[in-house]
């Protein structure tokens, strides 16, 4: 039963920084109706962003935050700006192609400034675990879990209570009645799109603490990624963040029930029935 009790936490605390992986990418799908091949590697750039603050400047990963997240928000603006802007009219399959491709140059450029060795952030509170319970937890799991619940309840915030927020929703709803209603529909998609490569980024910061840093790690969070998204719903914000605890527990059990080696192997598992029996995810309409 303890160790029950304890894989349950390991997951519900790593599936809520899975599920602000997964929130970035829904809403730019729920706004621009595009599949963001590169978001992994936007999580990447995150991990890294705090792993040099560190290195460099001895800023507290989690402290850095407050400079990767709005430095990632302009970058995936000026990157919707002057690439993806003119790619969108083409189709689904154009954005599919030019993402793809994207992605596989982010990751070339950080093996090639970075090397492809393997990295790891230690914090000196990060030693030894705290025992609510008798349950083992380790401190930056811990910060950062409470840190992804703010940032997801300042998302919603947003969303519901100011009038850019509404528009996001209102285009998310229906595009062609926001134009009529005299939203700026680019300046959404801009602003959207921003807004899901900040929310990759401070996922990647949050991440950085708990995990092996290497310039392709983007290539196995982007799996999870859409594995989240198929659970929950594509689209939906709180399944992403249903979907994203789901996956984390489902990790976290298999790797303590039927074995560590197969933990992310028992994850597409699940995806794949899902896909097979439940095509609008678990938490979205049925068929």
């Amino acid at each position: 039963m303890e160790t029950f009790a304890q894989s349950l936490v390991s997951g519900v605390l790593t599936g809520a920084l899975y599920a602000m992986i997964g929130i970035g990418l829904t809403v730019v799908f729920g706004v621009m109706r595009i599949i963001n091949l590169a978001h992994g590697e936007m999580v990447m750039l995150g991990m890294f962003g705090a792993f040099w603050s560190q290195k460099l400047w001895k800023l507290d990963p989690f402290v850095s935050i407050l400079v990767w997240a709005p430095l990632m928000f302009v970058a995936g603006m000026l990157l919707y700006r002057l690439l993806l802007r003119k790619i969108i009219p083409g189709g689904e399959l154009n954005t599919l192609l030019y993402t793809a491709g994207l992605s596989l140059l982010i990751a070339n450029l950080a093996l090639f400034a970075w090397t492809g060795d393997y990295r790891t952030i230690s914090l000196s509170y990060g030693i030894t675990p705290f025992r609510p319970l008798g349950i083992a937890i380790a401190v930056p799991l811990a910060v950062a879990f409470v840190l992804a619940i703010l940032i997801t309840v300042t998302l919603w915030l947003f969303l519901s209570r100011t009038d850019l927020g509404r528009a996001i929703r209102a285009t998310s709803q229906n595009p062609e009645a926001s134009v009529l209603m005299g939203i700026d529909v680019e300046r959404v998609a801009m602003v959207t799109f921003g807004l899901g490569t900040a929310l990759a980024g401070a996922a990647g910061v949050l991440l950085a603490p708990s995990l092996y840093l290497y310039p392709t790690v983007g290539e196995l969070l982007i799996v999870k990624c859409f594995v989240i998204v198929v659970l929950g719903g594509l689209g939906s914000v709180p399944g992403a963040i249903a979907g994203g605890i789901l996956l984390g527990v489902v990790e976290s059990l298999g790797a303590v029930y039927v074995s560590g080696t197969y933990k992310d192997g028992i994850g597409f598992v699940l995806f794949l029935a899902v896909l097979l029996y439940r095509p609008s995810g678990l938490f979205g309409a049925g068929r």
